[in-house]
């Protein structure tokens, strides 16, 4: 399947140096570039990618509000592009409902791969921001917000669950809990829909806002 990309940053040299490997990748489609907030909301709805690559700071309408729109509009997938000193927008966007977050200095392979797992409904957060971002996250809950609650999870769910929040890939949490990966991914859809979170990404979130995992000193 051709996965349909859809580039939003207000530099040039950004977007034309994502649009050579966008082209030259196998299974990754160009499906438009827009050089604003508004204009990326525009396009998504007009295109129907199925990931946009959204810088956060841009002119008419910034990354934060357009994300908003695309996820609630039109259910695209969107990566952010942040600077690692941007946390306090990457914290809004993560709200609107992103699903995944890039450094603009990683690799541009690294940011190919990302695409595809944001793609496949996975989501996925830059190394360098993971722990930073989900322990800042967790401390900063959104004004009237109330954390979902876990009381009707089983007990393995909330096992899954905490691992989940402490980072651990499919793989890993399998070997942790001596059960197969398949059986790890069935427990992971299963917390999707119960605690109707978008993606892994507010799995995590999750798992601290409700004390399942605490952030590290």
């Amino acid at each position: 399947m051709t996965v349909r990309v859809l580039l939003a940053d207000d530099q040039p040299l950004i977007r034309a140096a994502l649009q050579m490997v966008i082209a030259d990748a196998p299974g990754l489609d160009l499906a438009g570039e827009a050089g604003t907030g508004a204009e990326a909301v525009r396009m998504a709805r007009e295109v129907g990618p199925d990931v946009v690559v959204m810088d956060i700071r841009m002119p008419e309408m910034d990354g934060i509000e357009a994300t908003r729109l695309i996820t609630a509009g039109c259910g695209a997938h969107v990566l952010v592009l942040t600077t690692f000193d941007d946390d306090e927008h990457v914290y809004g966007a993560l709200r609107a409902g992103a699903s995944g977050f890039l450094v603009k200095d990683m690799a541009l392979d690294d940011i190919l791969a990302a695409i595809r797992v944001v793609a496949a409904g996975e989501a996925l957060i830059a190394p360098r921001v993971t722990r930073r971002l989900i322990e800042e996250f967790a401390e900063r809950p959104a004004p009237g917000s109330r954390p979902p609650r876990v009381a009707g999870l089983t007990e393995r769910e909330t096992e899954v669950l905490t691992l989940v929040g402490r980072g651990l890939s499919n793989a890993e949490i399998a070997a942790e809990l001596f059960i197969s990966p398949a059986t790890v991914k069935t427990y992971v859809t299963r917390l999707l829909a119960k605690l109707d979170a978008r993606d892994r990404v507010r799995l995590v979130i999750i798992a601290y806002e409700t004390g399942l995992v605490s952030p590290r000193p």
